[in-house]
């Protein structure tokens, strides 16, 4: 019996009240209304979303940093290194902590377990440098320091600068003091470390035969050095009505001023600096360089805070490079030596480009196989605003634009038309039985509703692993598996609200014709050639099995035989080589090795250092 075609009549059956889809369908315009100011946040969030290669999933580390000038490394390793360790050794959550010590300074790098509040192991970090200040050397220039970092953050702009008419050690000056602090007020800028840096300094090399004759040590002259360039208060004068202080600095300033230091007497006569060293102007250490294409320069390597926009920050410094550089002298010249989102671009480009292709192939096979324009076109506004709208939660949870997140895009894309095919199907069968569109809709959405939402929670129940995985691994699939159950979710909504407003509208029944006059189509044929198929393996049960049984074991072998890894390797067309030389070559040796190193790899761009 065909259904009352009367509205009101349709409204008080109480088959079709008290369907999720029944208020939508009845209410057309709120239902366009609501879909547009969800597709506007959707566009509006995406050009506001983060740009990055991966979720962020951040080791909790911290680094403590100590110096002692002129210390060993030995004496470094011993006296700084070990005190500390042993400190932090009572710091509860940590999974790993390694030293480097150097000459004159060390490193402690701690990395506590990814649950650890980073800011509470920070303190416990600070409380453990503060007890175990005594035992330190107590002629460090100041206390330990600590930072947050991030072991697994590349760089994502490494510069160069060089200079063909001034001292490196004069470079080295201007590009900290000036450009590296104005480069770190870029917004999203975290850290500007320069490589290859020769600081300016005083160098005195000593004589050791005039030590031994005059029975003088190193550490005499470090004292009277220490003793003689100082910068304290000097006192006050007060008077009746105003008060003067005295301004004298007694830093040395001038090779010729340390040179006339007095180290000790010697029979009444004075020994000077001068008579047992030789004074000069130079680097603070001699022994690193940075050789940017293979010419004396500094490498600026600059680092992103945590969260922020890469691409947006590689642009931002990019563009201000000529407004940064116009305070520099005209010889030096400042350039992008890498740039790490280049391979970013290009990777989401690609992913992109994928999202796009997949929806329009999607929306052509459903165009193919339907073979009706308006089902056509219902079913892909339900995609569109499912995609859309998924970029406006992921802008409110606070993800990025990742190689994951958009190829949980891409695998939703799939999931979303099945839901939005199977409700039109099903309202399009029952406009077929002789329905109106109106009582169609109603009829086949509060039918098919429950199927819609089982089916779809049966594929959210996949991704409960993902979500619940602990580790690193967890942390990067995260993201993945949340925006594309949120995916999942709102196509559900648009199917049982939005689909069958649209059938309510515009699908009309298909029409029938003779079967003399009846097209054959391609998806006909695709229909046979299955058919056909389906009862030659019917026939065959045991070759079936058989096969089945094969493709299990392939399956098996091919997982133990593939290479396994976490991700897999990517040419990002950046090398950065490194040389280490013994305690006892030369500079020049070892310069002459750094630059044979240079030459194999010129064509590439890197910066080089050793040590």
């Amino acid at each position: 019996m065909t259904p009352p075609s009367d509205p009101a009549t349709q409204a008080a059956n109480p088959s079709t009240r008290g369907s999720f889809s029944s208020w939508f369908i009845r209410r057309p315009v709120a239902t366009v209304l609501m879909a547009v100011a969800i597709a506007m946040l959707g566009i509006s969030a995406f050009p506001n979303l983060a740009l990055a290669p991966l979720p962020e999933a951040d080791f909790p580390t911290l680094q403590v940093s100590a110096s002692l000038p002129g210390a060993s490394p030995e004496t470094m390793a011993s006296s700084v290194a070990t005190p500390l360790e042993v400190a932090f050794t009572g710091i509860p959550g940590i999974t790993e902590m390694t030293s480097s010590s150097a000459l004159g300074r060390t490193s402690i790098t701690i990395q506590f377990v990814l649950s650890r509040d980073i800011d509470a192991a920070a303190q416990e970090v600070q409380a453990a440098i503060n007890s175990v200040a005594g035992r330190l050397p107590s002629d460090m220039p100041n206390l330990p320091t600590w930072r947050k970092v991030n072991p697994t953050d590349s760089p994502i702009l490494v510069l160069s600068a060089q200079s063909d008419d001034m001292p490196l050690t004069e470079l080295s000056d201007l590009i900290e003091t000036d450009f590296a602090r104005t480069l770190s007020l870029v917004d999203g800028v975290a850290e500007v470390e320069i490589v290859g840096q020769h600081k300016p300094a005083i160098r005195i090399k000593a004589q050791p035969d005039r030590l031994a004759a005059l029975g003088i040590s190193m550490s005499d002259i470090r004292s009277a050095i220490q003793a003689s360039s100082v910068n304290q208060a000097k006192g006050a004068v007060f008077g009746r009505s105003t008060v003067t202080t005295f301004e004298a600095n007694d830093q040395l300033l001038t090779p010729e001023g340390y040179a006339d230091v007095v180290v000790a007497w010697r029979n009444g006569a004075p020994i000077h600096v001068k008579d047992v060293a030789e004074v000069t102007i130079g680097a603070e250490n001699i022994y690193v360089g940075a050789f940017p294409d293979g010419t004396a320069g500094l490498g600026i390597i600059v680092r992103r805070q945590p969260g922020a926009n890469i691409v947006r920050i590689a642009d931002a410094i990019t563009s201000s490079l000529p407004e940064l550089t116009s305070t520099l002298p005209s010889s030096v010249e400042v350039s992008v030596l890498n740039d790490r989102t280049r391979t970013i671009r290009s990777s989401l480009h690609e992913v992109e480009l994928t999202l796009v292709v997949t929806l329009i192939l999607v929306v052509a096979v459903m165009g193919l196989f339907l073979r009706q324009l308006s089902a056509t076109l219902i079913v892909a506004s339900v995609l569109g605003l499912s995609v859309v709208a998924t970029f406006a939660a992921m802008y409110l949870l606070g993800y990025s634009l990742n190689n994951l997140t958009l190829v949980a895009l891409v695998i939703a894309v799939g999931f979303v038309v099945d839901d939005a095919i199977v409700v039109v199907e099903n309202i399009h069968r029952h406009i077929e039985m002789g329905k109106t569109a109106l009582q169609g809709a109603l009829d086949g959405a509060r039918e098919i509703g429950f199927t819609v939402i089982s089916i779809t929670f049966s594929l959210i129940a996949a991704f409960i692993p993902l979500l619940f995985m602990d580790g690193i691994v967890g942390r990067l699939f995260r993201e993945f598996s949340l925006t594309l159950t949120i995916a999942l979710l709102i196509s559900v909504v648009a199917s049982l609200s939005l689909a069958p407003m649209l059938c309510a509208r515009f699908m009309k029944p298909a029409a029938h014709h003779d079967g003399a006059e009846k097209k054959i189509y391609f998806t006909d044929r695709v229909g046979l050639a299955y058919a056909k198929a389906l009862t030659w393996t019917m026939a065959r049960p045991r070759l079936m099995l058989s096969a089945f049984c094969v493709t299990i074991g392939c399956a098996i072998a091919s997982y133990i035989l593939i290479p396994k890894g976490f991700f897999p390797l990517q040419d990002t067309a950046f090398i950065t080589g490194q040389t280490q030389a013994s305690e006892d070559i030369s500079y020049d040796d070892m310069l002459a090795k750094h630059k044979a190193m240079a030459e194999i790899i010129a064509k590439e761009p890197a910066i080089l250092r050793f040590n």
